[in-house]
């Protein structure tokens, strides 16, 4: 039976700890900010552009006609993936690979913030819509980069306890004359395009269980679609649609199942339902959230949704009696007026390994064995490149596009992955290709119909597998059901190196109908940015160690870069304003990998800074140089812990810190690094961990799941970590 398509019926993640010596530069801003209201930005335009609008911005007026027609308006970017098929793909030339050389800065505009930005900018009728850290919308003149307005929902800083991955936000949808946004707790705002004030807002999920908003949501057919994140921490995933013009619910589709005791919501619940064997996951959440890609096919009337990992992560946990555990890890066709389920292909069945399906997801029309076939493409975290009949969920191919060890090929018949022995860790822990990080993440892809490739950011990165001994569901923390310690870097400097080694990403070039790689462009780290190409034989991509370049849409010659003094992890995009081409990108490190990363991460020498740079063909704005970073050990308490203290604080560091403080207590280059805590922060400690002492910082106690003499642990780990540095240790 070919498992693509059922007919009805048919080292690096640990607990959320933020910051103890405080998370931004400054306090939020009022919830709505308009015009003028932050005179202390420098006013000079070719440098950096002034807060204060000299025009308002154009009327806003999107429509589903102006989305799908987005090719006979290419100086536009009207929805996350310029148009519903999301190839991220530009017909405009102006800017193209002989002139390319003469590409320079244009405007800059620094935003306030100091955490990771990942949103995909916005631009219609010379208007720049995009997002910043705490879900915070901001409205750009496009020619110079003047602030028109900005929207802050306020998002509670306690509410970083409930986030997986930095609070980050990937951009707004539009729809006639509105802006939507989701935010970090749980909420779908629409705004004014004009003025940025709040038309309505719905609370989107149950703010008694650790749902976040970090994607960007979608608009068809007058409904706006939104997902959700949390499964590591122990929700439900489900996608929703709310009407664009008053916010009311029209229809949302759960993507598990829940109790088997109640009714099920729909008929591809009760279809579902039957691939969850033993086990409590309901008690859970049992995960699967909606947390990023989507796609529409306006012909077929179709949507697409990516459905994620486990809650737990571990199957063995999670359904002991096995199953295919629907809809995880799953693409799934819906009907947008309705939600109704039309097919499903997942990606991996039984998903253990936090391989989400989540990844972006290109709509293309391909010529495959002589006929053209109309195709959804994708290259999930689990190193698989897909090529699905879009109409019908049927497997057309599949093959790896790095290299992996929990798999050895999708068998073309069933459509599913053949297992290596012993890749599920019930029994002893495995060494795993890829890591939960995926072979490719979130970042955008992009897919050119002129050289025919899809452009991916590949991440090549290990991790070690085990099974958590006595798991205990803890509520609002992590529980992926895994022994997060044996994904560490290695204590042995020769092994870790070796690990170090192994872990990097590139840029790869993808034939889809051959199943090839065309061209690489090898990266020393992992959690580069996503892609943008364009009719002008380019590909764009910022990358993690601070450069923003441009290459060869045909073959991958570097034609240009330029150093932008910080990581960068999103998507550019392009547009037409006065006759003349644009390129944008929100520029700013941070996310999961730059948080946790440690050694890993720490190694690109970058830091945040958090601007959205704007180029053309002879801009005239440069940056300023960086102020230096003067870190000097303070005066250290003695470290008394004996060797059993340390290996407990090392486990519950790992557990329950690193997330957000990075592996091994080595800063990513985001948040402070605790190796660095002065006495003040020593003496405060149990103040802090388990008082709450910073809660509006976001640092919220942890006293539900480390008791005094676990803080304590915690505590030496960290001390230790610091006198290893003083003394020379790597």
């Amino acid at each position: 039976m070919n498992m693509s398509k059922r007919p009805l019926p048919c080292v690096l993640l640990a607990a959320v700890l933020f910051v103890l010596a405080g998370c931004g530069r400054n306090d939020p801003p009022p919830a709505s900010m308009t015009a003028g209201d932050e005179a202390s930005q420098p006013a000079d335009a070719a440098q950096k552009p002034a807060s204060a609008a000299t025009s308002a911005p154009a009327v806003l007026d999107v429509t589903g006609a102006r989305i799908i027609a987005a090719d006979s308006e290419p100086g536009n970017w009207f929805s996350h993936g310029r148009g519903y098929d999301e190839q991220r793909f530009s017909p405009l030339d102006l800017i193209n690979a002989d002139n390319v050389g003469g590409m320079s800065l244009a405007w800059y505009y620094d935003l306030e913030t100091d955490r990771g930005l990942e949103a995909t900018p916005l631009v219609v009728d010379g208007t720049i819509y995009t997002t910043g850290t705490w879900s915070i919308v901001y409205a750009f003149n496009a020619i110079s980069g003047k602030l028109l307005w900005k929207f802050d929902p306020e998002v509670p800083k306690e509410w970083a306890v409930h986030l997986c991955c930095d609070a980050v936000n990937r951009g707004v949808a539009l729809w006639e004359d509105k802006v939507y946004v989701g935010t970090l707790d749980g909420r779908l705002i629409a705004l004014d395009g004009g003025t940025g004030e709040p038309v309505w807002s719905v609370q989107t999920t149950d703010r008694s269980r650790p749902y976040s908003i970090t994607g960007a949501p979608r608009v068809v057919k007058g409904r706006v679609i939104i997902g959700n994140g949390g499964s590591e921490l122990g929700v439900r995933g489900y996608v929703s649609a709310y009407d664009a013009a008053s916010g009311e619910l029209d229809w949302r589709f759960y993507t598990v199942p829940g109790d088997p005791s109640e009714p099920f919501e729909s008929p591809a619940l009760e279809m579902a339902a039957a691939t969850w064997k033993g086990g409590e996951w309901w008690k859970i959440g049992g995960g699967g959230t909606v947390w990023d890609s989507m796609a529409y096919d306006p012909d077929l009337d179709l949507l697409y949704i990516g459905v994620g990992n486990g809650s737990p992560w571990n199957r063995h946990i999670r359904s002991p009696g096995g199953g295919d555990n629907l809809f995880l890890s799953s693409i799934v066709a819906l009907r947008p007026d309705s939600g109704e389920y039309v097919w499903h292909y997942q990606t991996t069945p039984g998903e253990s390994w936090d391989y989400t399906a989540t990844q972006h997801m290109i709509l293309a029309d391909v010529e495959i064995d002589g006929q053209r076939r109309e195709v959804l493409m994708q290259a999930p975290k689990n190193g698989f490149f897909y090529v699905l009949d879009r109409a019908t969920g049927e497997l057309i191919s599949a093959e790896k596009f790095v290299e992996i060890t929990w798999a050895t090929h999708v068998d073309p018949e069933t459509g599913r992955p053949v297992e290596t022995e012993g890749a599920r860790y019930s029994e002893k822990p495995v060494f795993t290709l890829p890591s939960p990080l995926g072979a490719h993440n979130w970042h955008p892809m992009s897919y050119s119909p002129l050289t025919g490739l899809v452009y991916i950011p590949v991440q090549e990165m290990p991790w070690v597998y085990g099974q958590a001994e006595d798991f205990e569901y803890q509520p609002g923390f992590w529980n992926t059901g895994t022994e997060m310690v044996l994904a560490a870097l290695p204590e042995d400097a020769d092994n870790r190196k070796a690990v170090l080694a192994m872990t990097r990403g590139h840029i790869a070039a993808w034939d889809p109908v051959a199943q090839t790689e065309v061209w690489r462009v090898q990266h020393p780290g992992i959690w580069n940015g996503g892609l943008l190409s364009t009719a002008g034989n380019l590909v764009m991509q910022g990358n993690a160690h601070g450069e923003f370049a441009v290459y060869r849409a045909d073959n991958g010659e570097k034609l240009w870069s330029m150093p932008v003094q910080t990581g960068v992890v999103a998507a550019p995009v392009t547009y037409l304003a006065d006759g003349e081409q644009y390129v944008t990108v929100m520029v700013g490190w941070g996310g999961v990998a730059a948080l946790a990363g440690g050694e890993i991460t720490a190694r690109s020498g970058v830091r945040n800074v958090s601007r959205v740079l704007t180029f053309r063909l002879g801009g005239e704005a440069e940056l300023p140089p960086l102020p230096p970073i003067e870190r000097l050990l303070p005066e250290l308490p003695e470290l008394t812990a004996d060797a059993a203290m340390l290996q407990s604080g090392r486990k519950l560091y790992t557990d329950r810190c690193s997330v957000c403080h990075g592996d091994g207590v080595v800063s990513g280059g985001v948040l402070p690094d605790l190796r660095y805590l002065d006495k003040e922060g020593h003496d405060a400690w149990q103040a802090i961990v388990l008082g709450g002492l910073h809660r509006e910082r976001g640092m919220v106690s942890f006293a539900q799941v480390l008791s005094v003499q676990d803080s304590e642990a915690v505590h030496a780990y960290v001390l230790s970590r610091a006198h290893a540095l003083k003394n020379g240790q790597p």
